[in-house]
């Protein structure tokens, strides 16, 4: 019995609506990075995490929604699964970051839910890590609109 599946890459239309996607990212990466800035009490370790969280997911959304893709589901590792299927090895230097961030909230299952708040210290790295994305993202679509696909 043949198992063998093939998949068909070829190139997809893009999914409406991605460019909200981007700038909902953006805006999301905007006030995290300012709240820790100005290291107001209201961003607190957590929040700045969450925003950071949001900022990227919604730019590995619009990066997937561009090229017509979408993930299994939003968590860092689906994201990150349809990334590298999407653009292979792109993405490899910030893949155990991006895998880091599921294990502050893992609620996704009811009997293993856990929260682990990080600390003020860890925020600069995952602010890092969502620039790097955004700017790794804007490379791919730069190469791959220049016919270097």
């Amino acid at each position: 019995m043949n198992t063998t599946v093939q998949m068909d890459i070829r190139p997809m239309p893009e999914i409406s609506g991605w460019q909200e996607f981007l700038r909902q990212g953006e805006g999301y990466l905007k006030t995290a990075s300012g709240g820790y800035a100005r290291r107001r009490k209201i961003f607190t370790p957590e929040i700045l995490y969450n925003l950071v969280a949001m900022a990227i997911e919604k730019f590995a959304m619009a990066a997937l929604m561009r090229h017509g893709a979408l993930p299994y589901n939003h968590t860092m590792a689906d994201l990150v699964e349809a990334m590298d299927a999407l653009f292979p090895d792109a993405i490899d230097e910030l893949r155990e970051g991006l895998l880091a961030l599921d294990r502050y909230q893992e609620i996704c299952a009811l009997d293993s839910y856990s929260i682990r708040p990080p600390s003020m210290e860890e925020v600069p790295a995952m602010l890092e890590l969502a620039r790097r994305l955004k700017q790794l993202l804007d490379d791919v679509d730069r190469h791959r609109s220049t016919g270097n696909a």
